[in-house]
């Protein structure tokens, strides 16, 4: 970690660390006063739980089936899944429902027990109330009063039991046990046995409504399977009248046959005229050709239809021989030969041949194109005819199908509710419950209610807590300083000495002469380790003129100075002064008379040293009390004749104990502190505010005034002596409660 790092976490202020050793010390410091609060309050409520009438409580066990054994093959009327958890949690809430609670109040008639319905004459606060109420009505019986309608004894019963069921719902319990099936029943009751013969009873009650609700069911299913049946009966005999109807209208005994040839038919014709319309193509184009060429038979005899008919070929082959046989001879002989002759005459013959056989072909043509033309006319009129039976049967078919399916339909709804009554009538006889009792309640022998031991023992742990939490709350508000640390921390000043409480008469001062009361040795001693205090500070300077202030009055300033005048008075010669010329304290304190002269007639010429001082024999020192008041102390004080007059004393005098003003109330102790050696600050222990206090010290710090040191007076020593807050103190300067009442210093 980074020196940075180190130095941010020692800067942490100390207040805010929680300091839970002072907590305790806190806790420790007020225990009589937490303890005391803490049975006070227990026992408080032990007595209000052992007026309390006590509760018992009883449970059963019911054990919940997931899933019932199925007699049937069927499934339940009315039958929930019973594999989910909503099926369990439904079950829970049918347990606590209205419905179960009223059963029960009706088969134990408990609108009659006097456990729920209490007597007329109620005691307790219900009681006090109901009479105070029936007291008001009767006091403002002259007012005008609402009328209410009259009820009748019917309705009173009925609101009486509605109140019976009210108060039993409240009393009921429904607690499933975590991973399981069962369920606890419980029921709470001022009677164990009620409360046992109850929480039985739900679990009978549920067992029961759920067979009632069962069987309630099946017969409501019986008869509406047999209203419905009888209306499903009325339309299978209708729809198959319709179909029965139909048939003998249209003659018709195997339709789905008859549709099928027809289909066959149809198909068959059709592909027959495709083919013939082929033909015709075919021919028709062939026939066009040859009337084209309008009988020229060269021209029709060079169509690729002609040309290539298989016997036009064989023609063509002879004329061809014979026309090259003529060019032959034509080279050899002349027009006339005999050759030439009989070549020529063999070509006209085979040219008439082919005129023959085109004329043949073309006739032939004719012939196929007209039978192709009558052909494909038959065909078409054929298929036409074909198509109108077909589509004839096909809506025959149809509406035989719409009457073939409603009978269809109207069977099976028929046939199955024919089965599901059948079922339903034999599973009428046979009950099975979805649950059943595991175990039964037993009569509790100790009550659930008030738990007495768990209560007080509750109520004594918890005051005790609010006993302490109050007590550290009023230590944190506690502004005052009470401790050694208190004045470190919160007043950044070291101690210089601790003066325990002494008891006295309230409104009173101590007594005067408590320094050298031997019974009194705690105080004393609390003075002598003040004293050796102050001779141990600074111990290179003098510590003649000792000063002794507050902040406020009322912390005993004066009751210090006086005393450690007593003190120092046992080292050497030692004078006591009270500059407090506003409100002094000193002359009542030692009973001197009202006319006696002080510092303030001293320091105004009007009397001289030896009249303003008074000396006390008992405890070896003189006195110069305030004097008369005047109407300018802080000019006197501050004045040079004030300074002359302690270093004139400075010469006669070991010790001068100098007794101020409060700082907060004027500055006439900055003004003396100028002239001092030694500035003692006293603070009433858990009185006086530390913001105060510290507004006093930074006062005398501004005019660079340091304050040697605190005085922390009236410390009760009793209420703190647990808490070693000053114990340690003491053992630092090695004193402890049984110092004698010698000198110690």
């Amino acid at each position: 970690m980074s020196s940075k790092g180190i130095e941010q976490i020692e800067a942490i202020s100390q207040d805010d660390i929680i300091d839970l050793g002072q907590y305790l010390l806190v806790i420790k410091r007020y225990k009589w006063r937490i303890l005391g609060l803490a049975l006070t309050f227990t026992f408080l409520v032990a007595l209000i739980v052992l007026s309390m009438t006590p509760i018992y409580r009883a449970s059963s066990s019911l054990l919940i089936e997931a899933e019932e054994a199925k007699v049937l093959s069927i499934e339940e009327i009315y039958g929930i899944d019973s594999s989910g958890k909503e099926y369990f949690q439904t079950q829970y809430e049918i347990i606590k429902s209205r419905h179960i609670a009223e059963k029960v109040v009706d088969k134990l008639d408990l609108t009659n027990s006097p456990y729920f319905i209490p007597d007329e004459d109620e005691g307790g606060l219900k009681g006090f109330l109901k009479d105070t109420k029936a007291l008001i009505k009767s006091l403002l019986s002259f007012l005008p009063q609402n009328e209410r309608e009259t009820l009748t004894q019917e309705e009173i019963n009925w609101m009486k039991k509605q109140r019976v069921i009210d108060q039993f719902m409240e009393s009921m319990g429904v607690a499933p046990v975590s991973n399981t099936q069962i369920v606890k029943i419980s029921f709470e009751s001022e009677s164990p046995k009620l409360a046992a013969q109850i929480a039985d009873t739900i679990a009978e009650v549920y067992i029961e409504s759920y067979l009632e609700a069962k069987f309630n069911m099946t017969s409501k299913a019986t008869t509406w399977l047999n209203d419905s049946l009888q209306g499903l009966r009325l339309k299978l005999e209708a729809s198959e009248r319709k179909l029965a109807d139909f048939y003998e209208k249209e003659q018709l005994v195997d339709l789905d046959g008859v549709v099928g040839l027809a289909s066959e038919e149809l198909q068959g014709l059709s592909e027959q005229l495709l083919e013939a319309e082929n033909r015709l193509k075919n021919s028709e184009i062939i026939y066009q050709q040859v009337q084209n060429y309008d009988g020229n038979i060269d021209e029709i005899a060079k169509l690729p239809e002609v040309l290539n008919h298989p016997s036009i070929q064989s023609v063509r082959e002879s004329e061809l021989k014979a026309q090259s046989k003529v060019s032959e001879l034509s080279k050899v002989y002349g027009p006339k030969h005999q050759k030439m002759v009989s070549a020529v005459a063999e070509l006209n013959s085979v040219q008439a041949s082919m005129n023959r056989q085109v004329r043949a072909l073309i006739s032939g043509i004719t012939s196929d194109y007209s039978q192709a033309t009558s052909q494909v006319a038959g065909l078409r009129k054929a298929v036409a005819e074909a198509k109108a039976g077909y589509r004839k049967l096909t809506t025959l078919d149809s509406q035989r199908k719409i009457l073939q399916r409603e009978v269809n339909i109207n069977q099976q709804l028929y046939n199955s509710f024919f089965t599901r009554l059948k079922e339903t009538s034999e599973a009428g006889g046979f009950e099975s419950a979805n649950a059943r009792i595991l175990d039964r309640a037993t009569t509790p022998i100790e009550p659930s209610e008030p738990k007495a031991k768990l209560i007080v023992l509750a109520t004594l742990v918890i005051s005790t807590l609010i006993g302490a939490g109050i007590a550290i709350f009023a230590d944190m508000m506690n502004k005052g300083i009470r401790s050694v640390d208190d004045v470190e921390r919160k007043l950044s000043q070291r101690m210089m000495g601790l003066i325990p409480w002494q008891p006295h008469k309230r409104k009173e001062d101590l007594p005067l002469r408590e320094f050298f009361n031997p019974e009194h040795h705690t105080f004393s001693e609390a003075i002598r380790t003040l004293r050796t205090s102050v001779q141990l500070v600074d111990m290179e300077t003098t510590k003649q003129v000792i000063m002794v202030t507050s902040s406020v009055p009322k912390e005993g300033k004066t009751t210090v100075s006086i005393n450690l005048a007593f003190a120092m008075g046992q080292l050497g010669k030692t004078i006591l002064v009270d500059t407090d010329m506003r409100r002094p304290s000193v002359a009542k304190r030692f009973e001197m008379p009202g006319f006696q002269p002080g510092l303030s007639n001293l320091l105004a010429g009007t009397h001289n040293f030896d009249d303003c001082l008074v000396n006390d024999a008992e405890a070896g020192i003189d006195i110069i009390s305030a004097g008369s008041i005047p109407t300018n102390p802080q000019e006197m004080l501050a004045s040079q004749k004030f300074k002359d007059l302690l270093n004139e004393l400075k010469t006669n005098y070991d010790y001068i104990i100098i007794d101020t003003a409060p700082t907060q109330a004027v500055s006439d102790s900055i003004v003396v502190s100028k002239v001092c050696d030694v500035v003692l600050y006293v603070v009433r222990a858990d009185n006086t505010n530390e913001q105060l206090i510290n507004s006093g010290l930074r006062r005398f710090m501004s005019t660079g005034k340091r304050v040697d040191g605190i005085v922390l007076n009236q410390v009760d020593l009793k209420k703190s002596a647990n808490t070693y807050a000053y114990t340690g103190y003491y053992d630092k300067y090695g004193y402890n409660s049984h110092y004698a009442d010698g000198d110690k210093s």
